[in-house]
């Protein structure tokens, strides 16, 4: 039976588009519509933060407790997540809007973070139905979907500019694709493997799994802090107010369009040489961007499809070394992904925490007019030590024992 990729790929697509709201769009929506401070906004999602970081591995078994019920457990959370959204965007504040605002981020947290968890767990099953190099193809169509999502999440809202609520036409169209890519993923979550006991100590006590885990922890800090700093960067290094939003397009749809392409060289050169490769493109990416200074947008859009690319080869093959790693010492693999979600979600913490008081330290202001030893924080922040912490996950994947003929 073949496997149903394009429904992986659309569900991928939904959940990635769900991200961008989260992060973005909503902050901004409920400062211009309800006036709501900064400051009181940072505090709610510095707490949402704690708590969607804290619950992951809680609700990666829940997920494996929930293995023969998964396919009511997921419609479940696809409503949650689309009526969080509607609510979020589409409905007037009932209540005081921060307080709203907190309760419906709350919902949209953890419906996002269970519907993650036990979509990358489900893939582990579907993958080991396919044969050989089953993980890297449908790694392929799922980040591929994802990428797709997320930039079309990015530019939804502008695009619906012309209606008199375009965030309320983004919140009922994400409800309409929540309920078709549930429609398109509705066999498939009966297929899920049997959880067994002790899944989280299988995990933790497998060398090659520990080590991937770190891998994913330090290479994804670089994309967390070019993240964090992408629009101080294009505003105050590059001074090119106004070129955020296509910078960020271009970098993702470059991701989008390389994710194919690194899956098909997975399959003839094998997963961990291709992603040491796409890695150390991604140092050549940062070390270039690290010489920019204002005025440099051409180059930089250069960069941004260089990065992309790299980014492509990130996203589409450490999940399925990871996947396949699953499928040898956890088959339920809930609670695996709900490690490896806390993972990725620890290095966003980190860049928050770490990085933006290092620039205010360093005599960055937003916004302003900023001294030259500023702005070379800025780089150094940006693109220095994105290119030191690459270099050190090269380092440890390279050590990693991981037989190429297993991931091919």
């Amino acid at each position: 039976m073949g496997a149903p990729l394009p429904g992986y790929a659309l569900f991928a697509a939904m959940l990635a588009a769900a991200g961008l709201p989260i992060y973005i769009h909503a902050p901004k929506f409920y400062v211009d519509e309800y006036g709501v401070g900064l400051g009181a906004m940072g505090a709610v999602l510095f707490a949402l933060r704690l708590l969607d970081v804290v619950q992951d591995p809680a609700l990666g078994w829940l997920s494996e407790r929930l293995h023969a019920r998964r396919g009511m457990a997921v419609a479940g959370a696809v409503a949650v997540l689309a009526g969080a959204m509607v609510g979020l965007f589409a409905v007037t504040a009932p209540i005081a809007p921060l307080v709203w605002f907190a309760a419906m981020l709350t919902a949209l947290f953890s419906a996002f973070s269970f519907l993650n968890i036990t979509f990358y767990a489900q893939g582990v099953t579907r993958a080991g139905k396919m044969g050989a190099g089953g993980h890297v193809r449908l790694a392929a169509w799922r980040e591929t979907g994802a990428l797709l999502g997320v930039s079309a999440a990015s530019v939804a809202p502008v695009a619906l500019i012309a209606m008199a609520r375009p965030f309320t036409g983004f919140a009922v169209g994400f409800a309409g694709l929540a309920v078709v890519a549930a429609l398109s993923m509705r066999d498939e979550w009966g297929r899920s493997a049997t959880a067994r006991a002790g899944a989280l100590s299988r995990v933790l006590t497998d060398s090659v799994a520990r080590r991937l885990l770190a891998v994913a922890l330090v290479n994804a800090m670089p994309l967390a802090a070019t993240s964090t700093l992408f629009l101080f960067f294009v505003e105050s290094r590059l001074d090119a107010p106004g070129w955020e939003g296509p910078l960020l397009l271009l970098f993702f749809l470059s991701a989008a369009g390389a994710a194919p392409v690194w899956a098909w060289r997975a399959r003839r050169s094998g997963a961990k040489p291709t992603l040491l490769a796409g890695m150390a493109l991604s140092v050549l990416a940062f070390g270039f961007a690290s010489l920019l200074g204002a005025g440099d947008v051409a180059a930089f859009a250069l960069v941004c499809v260089v990065s992309g690319a790299a980014l492509g080869a990130d996203m589409t093959l450490l999940p399925a070394l990871f996947a396949s790693r699953m499928a040898q010492v956890s088959p339920g693999a809930g609670q695996g992904f709900g490690l490896w979600s806390f993972v990725s979600k620890f290095t966003l913490a980190f860049a928050a925490v770490i990085l933006l008081p290092l620039l205010e330290a360093g005599g960055f202001t937003a916004g302003r007019e900023n001294p030259p030893e500023a702005l070379r924080m800025l780089s150094v922040l940006y693109a220095v030590i994105p290119c030191v912490l690459k270099l050190i996950a090269i380092g440890l994947l390279a050590a990693t024992p991981i037989r190429t003929e297993d991931t091919r």
